[in-house]
């Protein structure tokens, strides 16, 4: 059994073209809507796509045998420096396109809530839309975006109480968040990948050197992209956490971590870093990596392959890889 906790929503293309309306008229014409299909949202699964090295969803993860995806809106799609109630429009109407397409394949996908986290709306707000795909389509958790102003300007960092009512609901409704940082605005210093990293890295910092996972112990955060840059400069950090009385993998490891980093050696680093326990199949497949490595033949994204060249993993710690801790965190 494979779980794979990273995915992204397969949608038909009107509802991009909703989001373009949107952004055309700026809200004048109302809500709208879609017009989204049962029909076209199995073309968006089954068709082959340019976008996904000419396969198709279904068929990524039928060769990777992923028994299970949760599924999440795009990251660079959702817009959050915008217009609030734009923001608000199209996460919901995104939101729903990810619980039909579980309605459609239910042995296959599950949900992850996009929240509607426009600066102009409170995180009040946000986590309504949180609550309604949890209670109302059984989604499993929440994305959770750690710069709401998509590199136009500087968010508090998520140590700050501006993020606890978001850290209440997620502890009330009993689900975890995947941090994964969405668009960025140009101009900037950087594309919306390193912009990924970047916020990730920043993120696992902010936590846990902050009161956060003190106040809230049940809080569950998986972070994406094997934590950005974070394991890899932790031994700049050890220091600091000696001189608090711990280590600083004791405090790397009140996190979870996906496993979609695109190199063997990368994950290998993730899994010593921080333990096998705390860390969680995760692909982004399909997605960015989805183009075939000239030098193997293999897709980029074909995370179960690099997992399984591990040779100092036994068949206990793949089922935890693979499956266990991704079943156990989100009650699947």
């Amino acid at each position: 059994m494979k779980i794979d906790v990273h995915g992204h929503v397969s949608a038909p293309e009107s509802l991009y073209a909703y989001k373009a309306n949107l952004l055309a008229h700026r809200g004048a014409h109302g809500r709208g809507s879609a017009g989204v299909t049962d029909d076209t949202l199995r073309a968006a699964l089954t068709e082959p796509s340019k976008s996904f090295g000419g396969s198709s969803h279904m068929a990524h993860l039928d060769e990777a045998g992923v028994d299970i995806q949760i599924i999440s809106p795009r990251p660079y799609q959702m817009m959050h420096s915008e217009q609030g109630k734009l923001v608000q429009w199209y996460v919901e109407e995104t939101n729903d396109v990810i619980a039909r397409t579980c309605r459609l394949e239910p042995e296959r996908f599950r949900g992850l809530a996009g929240m509607p986290q426009s600066m102009e709306l409170t995180p009040q707000q946000w986590t309504a839309e949180l609550r309604r795909c949890v209670q109302e389509h059984g989604f499993v958790g929440a994305l959770f975006n750690p710069d709401p102003y998509e590199g136009s300007a500087q968010p508090p960092a998520l140590g700050d109480r501006f993020w606890y009512p978001v850290w209440e609901v997620l502890c009330e409704l009993d689900v975890p968040a995947l941090i994964h940082s969405a668009g960025c605005r140009p101009p900037a210093r950087e594309s919306y990948s390193l912009h990924f990293i970047q916020e990730e890295t920043l993120a696992v910092a902010a936590l846990v050197q902050s009161q956060v996972l003190t106040d809230f112990p049940d809080l569950k955060i998986v972070v994406s992209h094997g934590g950005g840059a974070i394991p890899y400069q932790r031994g700049r950090f050890l220091p600091g956490a000696l001189r608090q009385g711990t280590t600083f993998r004791e405090q790397l490891r009140k996190l979870y971590y996906d496993t979609c980093l695109y190199s063997q050696d990368s994950i290998e680093l993730l899994l010593r870093a921080v333990g096998v326990d705390r860390c969680l199949f995760g692909t982004e497949k399909p997605g960015t990596g989805s183009m075939k490595d000239p030098e193997t033949g293999r897709w980029i994204d074909d995370i179960h392959l690099l997992i399984d060249d591990i040779d100092w993993l036994d068949d206990g710690q793949r089922k935890q890889l693979f499956e266990t801790n991704a079943r156990e965190l989100f009650r699947i």
